[in-house]
């Protein structure tokens, strides 16, 4: 039997392809979803990453059937589109609740296990939009700023029992993410001072998000992660356009990188 995995958002996009790539490299796969979904080389459980029982239950299932958990993949997430002045707080909240605090959920309750074990791999599926920031989706940016801060910390608490944790910084990808996410609310009748923005920054989105990588070549990148020797702490996955905008975010003055940057990103 394989090295046990638990992937959460096994359901579709990201999560999914990491689970069929597992799968196929002789991981022992266990898919998470709120539906259970499995692609059938490997069994789903239904877990909501949202709840925090669903997420203990969930992880203690793994280690009962398979007695030990050698790798973690926090895929489960989506996006919010919106203007941040007119997105109500309980939806930033929801999206928050989904793609920080349910990674946060399923760390907590995988530590013990690989405390004891003395060893371990997290990957946490963070975002360019982790770095870049990416109006008209600013909670959903925030809540993978908020991942990169939160991984960088954890690793260095896991680091003396043996747990690597690393950060995946996809850009677009061909996952459907944007396409299907949820919008905040309704813009208001009448003038909407951020319909013309919107509309582009949608539109740019969308052509973007289609040209983009695929799923299977995130899913790649993270069965290298798992299987390294030494795993970096940060790894990108995109075009070379994408790559150099991060490095030049960390190097180049904020103004002359954002005014670069407005055509990019449609604003």
């Amino acid at each position: 039997m394989g090295k046990v995995v638990l992937i959460t958002g096994a359901s579709a996009g990201i999560g999914r392809a990491c689970a069929e790539q597992l799968d196929r490299a002789r991981w022992t796969v266990v898919g998470a979803s709120r539906r259970g979904m499995s692609s059938g080389g490997w069994p789903g459980i239904v877990m909501d990453v949202d709840r925090d029982g669903s997420v203990r239950a969930g992880v203690a299932g793994v280690l009962e059937q398979h007695g030990s958990l050698d790798g973690l993949v926090a895929c489960a997430g989506w996006a919010l589109a919106g203007a941040v002045e007119q997105t109500p707080i309980a939806e930033a909240k929801d999206q928050f609740e989904t793609n920080f605090w349910g990674a946060v959920r399923l760390v907590q309750a995988a530590l013990p296990v690989m405390r004891a074990q003395g060893s371990g791999r997290i990957v946490l599926m963070s975002s360019m939009a982790g770095v870049i920031g990416l109006p008209f989706h600013a909670f959903y940016s925030a809540t993978k700023f908020a991942m990169e801060g939160f991984g960088e910390a954890l690793a260095y608490e896991v680091a003396p029992f043996g747990i690597d944790v690393t950060l995946v910084e996809p850009g677009n990808v061909r996952s459907g993410l944007f396409a299907s996410g949820r919008r905040g609310a309704a813009p208001p009748e009448g003038n909407d001072p951020y319909r013309h923005a919107g509309r582009r920054a949608a539109a740019q989105m969308e052509k973007q998000e289609t040209a983009g990588a695929t799923p299977d070549a995130v899913a790649g990148v993270v069965q290298r992660v798992l299987e390294a020797r030494h795993p970096p702490r940060r790894v990108t996955v995109g075009s070379f356009d994408e790559r150099v905008g991060v490095l030049a975010k960390r190097l180049v003055p904020h103004r002359l990188f954002e005014r670069t940057a407005r055509g990019r990103l449609g604003v």
